[in-house]
């Protein structure tokens, strides 16, 4: 069920032209009496800001002819001019709703992946028994009490900087300092650098940085959706595992869906 939705919530995110020739430059140069024109790359700043562009105010917005609140001037990625009730004017919470959600989503796509992989595991014949909803009634290799408690001191920790890191930006930057090297400027949730952006990819590749921050968020929603429908799934048809109910959905589109829950009862 959840992957029905989560399949049928897919949409593509259109990157005009223009803005991909602000990360591109042309010059031209001139050999032999012929001249030649060539396209290069230009490599991004050092700052995050360099990068990440905002959206252009002619972005697709969530209702085709509205137009966005004016405290979402498209500098957030995955902004859609979404905020009906208007809980994102004050800019401080409006800070904190941007940097909870990109932490809810980042989570909820671990716990996705969490879940389904075994289920595929489990079909494969690796595993045996599996079911994620339950999955804190089994035996580990400690008990849970120990298990708890070393999760929420870990967890407590890696919190307590997160939280630093929002109060004061790059206070808890924990980048190799190398001689005649300038790191880039930390910015807040997106750490990136030798630990968290080893590739590189999100300073100074093809696709700019705003387009890349926005598919993360883009794809973190769905799966926030997709938990939610894990969730409802397995208190309604808990007979099958999530793969075993898209399964079904898909042979039977019309009988099997989010409203044979109900009236099946």
């Amino acid at each position: 069920m959840a992957l029905a939705i989560a399949s049928a919530l897919t949409s593509t995110l259109v990157l005009s032209t223009s803005r991909v020739q602000n990360a591109r430059g042309a010059f031209s140069s001139r050999v032999g009496g012929r001249t030649s024109e060539r396209l290069v790359v230009v490599r991004a700043g050092k700052e995050v800001s360099s990068v990440c562009e905002p959206l252009p105010p002619d972005r697709p917005m969530w209702f085709p002819g509205t137009s966005p609140p004016e405290w979402l001037d498209g500098s957030l990625p995955g902004d859609f001019g979404f905020d009906p009730l208007g809980l994102g004017s004050d800019p401080e919470t409006l800070r904190w709703f941007a940097q909870a959600e990109l932490i809810h989503s980042r989570w909820a796509m671990l716990a996705v992946t969490g879940i389904l992989i075994p289920e595929c595991l489990e079909r494969l014949g690796f595993i045996e028994n599996y079911s994620w909803y339950d999955a804190g009634s089994r035996e580990y290799f400690a008990d849970s009490t120990t298990l708890f408690v070393v999760q929420l001191v870990l967890m407590g920790w890696a919190e307590g900087r997160r939280w630093a890191d929002f109060i004061k930006p790059g206070s808890v930057d924990i980048e190799p300092q190398y001689p005649h090297k300038v790191n880039p400027k930390p910015d807040v949730g997106y750490p990136g650098g030798l630990w968290f952006d080893p590739m590189m990819w999100g300073r100074g590749s093809p696709d700019p940085v705003m387009v890349m921050r926005t598919k993360e968020i883009k794809n973190g929603r769905l799966a926030m959706l997709a938990f939610v429908g894990f969730c409802f799934q397995a208190n309604y048809s808990a007979s099958q595992d999530p793969i075993e109910n898209l399964m079904a959905h898909l042979a039977d589109p019309g009988h099997c869906n989010v409203f044979s829950a109900f009236t099946s009862q």
